[in-house]
């Protein structure tokens, strides 16, 4: 339980950060949900392992992971005289959860247990989930509005613009990549979580 209030905390923390004036906009948030079968903390991690979704250039499977669908209306390239303008127009952000649901009934204190563990799993999940929100709010900070002098045919805004969403997408999948390795690193939160439910009842 303490993991999943520290994971909340960060959840918290990343969305209350300092957004653009563009903040009206929401995300719109899912949750999948793919079905694993045991009667046990140890068998139900195991129909994890046998079930998880397979991330598309992974070997083996996760335990759960968060996509997202980014596309914008109203974004346009306009040339101004001799100069090209990029209005970002409005994001419409889905970010899609995917996590382990039992499909049966558990024993009472197999139960407990995984409500404690799936809990910090969609916890974890969701920081990943908020950091796509402040990847948006960061395109929209750096292209919105962007103006390139001597572009009428807005080719070097355009090239521009790729560079400028290279840069941040890497940041946030690396930022992404760090948050995972230290949950599931040694003595980190998913690590202990999955080491309770498996010796768990």
């Amino acid at each position: 339980m303490r993991a999943c209030v520290r994971l909340c905390l960060l959840l918290a923390t990343l969305l209350a950060l300092p957004l653009t004036a563009h903040a009206q906009w929401k995300p719109v948030e899912k949750v999948e949900t793919y079905a694993i079968s045991g009667q046990s903390g140890a068998e139900l991690y195991r129909s994890i392992g046998e079930q998880g979704p397979l991330i598309r250039g992974a070997k083996t499977r996760t335990m759960a992971y968060t996509n997202f669908k980014l596309t914008w209306s109203g974004r346009d390239y306009k040339p101004r005289g001799k100069d090209c303008v990029l209005t970002m127009g409005r994001p419409k952000l889905i970010i899609t959860y995917a996590l382990p649901k039992p499909a049966g009934s558990l024993p009472p204190a197999v139960q407990k247990s995984w409500d404690v563990f799936i809990a910090s799993v969609s916890a974890h999940e969701q920081v990943h989930g908020a950091s796509m929100v402040q990847m948006v709010h960061d395109i929209e900070a750096a292209t919105d509005g962007l103006t390139i002098a001597d572009d009428p045919k807005c080719s070097k805004t355009r090239a521009e613009v790729v560079k400028r969403l290279d840069a941040i997408s890497k940041a946030r999948v690396q930022a992404s990549r760090d948050f995972d390795r230290v949950e599931f690193g040694d003595g980190g939160n998913l690590q202990k979580l999955v080491f309770a439910l498996v010796t768990g009842p």
